[in-house]
């Protein structure tokens, strides 16, 4: 029976798997970054070119980038699927030349990407440490909605009722209010 791996096996492992998967990310020729909401692809290119040089397609589950009369740079089909309306790309000078800066918005807002394309090797989202996001940038039912878990998870931990067990005794008193000749002693919550 093979022993499960000691915690300096495990970080020794970890740091190979991250190295391995930092050099095959460095080989791809462009860079990505990304977010729980859209991913931003980053490619240098010659700094003569212009707008009308290049070729970029994207659709809701395809992206094309290619200098015209070159081969393609990414020709393949995203792992999920993107918003295109709401996806950009532009071209922009920096101090080595140009790149072409790609913003995809993704579909699924609560999924980590593996990976830009299919054919590209994947990262490792269960190591993804998102980035804190402040209670400010959501839409308003979103907020609302996490402000209740963040109530209702204080007052479990301090033994009392959630907002929606509130609820009901704040129900369950008025009713007993209104009807004082009623015996609530064997009432049950549930």
């Amino acid at each position: 029976m093979a022993s499960s791996p000691t915690p300096s096996e495990r970080e020794k492992m970890d740091e190979e798997l991250k190295a391995k998967e930092a050099a095959e990310q460095a080989a791809l020729p462009y860079k990505w970054t990304q977010t729980i909401q859209d991913v931003d692809i980053t490619l240098p290119v010659p700094g003569n070119l212009k707008g009308r040089d290049l070729e970029i397609k994207f659709t809701k589950t395809k992206i094309r980038v290619a200098i015209k009369g070159q081969d393609a740079i990414i020709d393949d089909e995203f792992p999920h699927p993107i918003h295109v309306d709401e996806s950009t790309w532009t071209l922009e000078t920096v101090p080595n030349g140009k790149e072409v800066n790609i913003h995809l918005d993704k579909v699924n807002k609560m999924e980590w990407w593996a990976h830009v394309v299919i054919s590209a090797p994947k990262i490792d989202t269960s190591k993804i440490q998102p980035e804190n996001s402040k209670l400010s940038d959501l839409d308003g039912e979103t907020r609302s909605m996490v402000e209740k878990m963040m109530y209702d998870q204080r007052q479990k931990e301090m033994g009392k009722p959630s907002s929606d067990e509130q609820k009901k005794l704040d129900m369950l008193a008025q009713f007993q209010k209104q009807h004082p000749e009623m015996d609530f002693s064997n009432a049950k919550m549930g």
